[in-house]
């Protein structure tokens, strides 16, 4: 009985937060433009984001929500979306005899085209887990609205690698991340200074791809943002107006009755 008693200990203190790291602190608070009743996303961010994200995230990460053709909403022209989509290749699916590997067990590969979604090539959970050292890459359409803390968490999170504290022993392939819930990752930091080029100027800076793919993942979680804010701005001026009209009607109308 006592050992038992003491295996249910240590199990729960096992599976208590914080057991093994000190507990990651919260996010600052940013300013982002889609936040709050009139916000919007800014297309020009967002598009640098994009670009941060096809060069620096991609290849481990699916935007399984995302395709290429919705790039429109961030003011990419159809010839151009036809144009960045051909640029990568994807599954191809079966071929005529039915198989979708070769001989030597890679995927049938493809151009990419307008319809389909930003998805990795992997054959399935399992190979997606053998080539990243056991873990599954998080897909990242939802990721803003799905993490606690939102922009700001990812915003922190992606600039949060540091080296580790003295007194922090991390595990062989592990990472230090301040804001990563046990503060020790798999996921090596994906992002440095004048890593990815910028062509309008923009500061090539780690903080400045951060804020980038921040605004680009707040827009595929909401890319309908904008135009549902205009929406409701425009019902809101058609009741004011409205509201005025009946009670100049309301008005002419008791006149009479006076």
């Amino acid at each position: 009985m006592r050992n038992w008693a003491r295996a249910l200990a240590v199990s729960a203190a096992l599976l208590m937060p914080g057991a093994h790291a000190s507990e990651a602190p919260e996010p600052p608070d940013q300013s982002w433009s889609f936040e709050g009743p009139l916000g919007g996303h800014d297309a020009t961010a967002a598009r640098r984001g994009f670009k941060v994200y096809a060069e620096a995230c991609w290849s481990c990460h699916a935007l399984d929500h995302i395709r290429f053709r919705d790039l429109g909403g961030l003011g990419f022209a159809d010839d151009e979306v036809k144009s960045l989509a051909a640029g990568y290749e994807v599954p191809a699916g079966p071929n005529e005899y039915g198989d979708i590997v070769d001989d030597q067990g890679l995927l049938f590969m493809r151009r990419a085209r307008p319809e389909d979604p930003f998805a990795l090539p992997y054959l399935n959970e399992a190979a997606a887990r053998t080539a990243n050292d056991g873990v599954f890459p998080t897909e990242l359409s939802l990721i803003v609205k799905a993490r606690r803390g939102g922009p700001d968490y990812l915003f922190a999170f992606l600039t949060g690698y540091t080296e580790p504290p003295p007194a922090l022993d991390l595990a062989e392939g592990r990472f230090f991340n301040a804001y990563f819930p046990g503060q020790a990752i798999a996921m090596e930091p994906s992002l440095s200074d004048g890593l990815i080029a910028y062509d309008d100027g923009t500061p090539e800076t780690v903080d400045q791809y951060a804020r980038d793919i921040v605004a680009f993942l707040a827009w595929t979680a909401d890319p309908h943002l904008n135009a549902r804010n205009r929406l409701g701005l425009g019902v809101v001026a058609f009741l004011a107006v409205f509201f005025i009209l009946l009670l100049a009607l309301k008005r002419r109308i008791w006149a009479r009755l006076d």
